[in-house]
């Protein structure tokens, strides 16, 4: 008996399913689509026109809620592994050197950018002139264990007629004045060195 609730239940549900199929018409076309938009902006009215001076300078500036869309964020996630502190973000002339490594042969003080000429232990010549950053940075140190490494740089401050001045400014430490170091034209050891020559 319940074999036969169960098929006639079953016949019951297979021809629910395969009564009369409904059918739905099929997507317009193209063209069909365009003469309904069409038809729809006929009857339409015309959009209104912007008056000149109707946007608030807020409209046109980044923020959480308006993001430029074609700005990369690809440099923020860079990091510079080879460098160990943060230095000048500007080039480093003679970066390999320290200043002591550095001589000073010639000066050209004519002109309104006077200039210096250092010669590398490579005997190379290098021309710098004021604000010029030169020689190998000092790393230095703070805030102990967990602190951070920072890199201070010699930076051309002066070039005069027989020396060149340079400064130094710790960003860690503003209220100190700048240290300065000279690089002379004619050095003392070269002085003491009394030339040879014929009488």
């Amino acid at each position: 008996m319940r074999r036969a609730v169960l098929s006639i239940a079953g016949a019951a549900a297979l021809a629910a399913c395969t009564s009369a199929p409904t059918t739905t018409a099929p997507p317009p076309s193209a063209s069909q689509r365009a003469a309904q938009v069409a038809a729809k902006d006929a009857g339409a009215a015309p959009l209104p026109v912007p008056k000149h001076g109707d946007y608030a300078e807020n409209e046109f500036t980044e923020s959480d809620r308006a993001r430029d869309p074609f700005r990369s964020f690809a440099g923020t996630f860079v990091e510079d592994k080879g460098k160990k502190g943060r230095g000048p973000e500007v080039p480093v002339v003679l970066g390999q050197y320290s200043i002591d490594e550095l001589k000073l042969v010639g000066i050209a003080t004519g002109g309104d950018y006077p200039r210096a000429m250092l010669v590398d232990p490579t005997t190379k010549g290098w021309v710098v002139k004021k604000g010029d950053y030169i020689g190998r940075p000092e790393v230095v140190h703070v805030g102990g264990a967990n602190g951070a490494d920072y890199e201070l740089n010699w930076r051309v401050e002066r070039v005069r007629d027989g020396d060149i001045v340079l400064s130094r400014e710790d960003p860690a430490q503003p209220n100190l004045p700048p240290a300065t170091r000279v690089i002379p034209l004619h050095p003392e050891s070269d002085k003491d060195q009394t030339p040879t020559g014929t009488n």
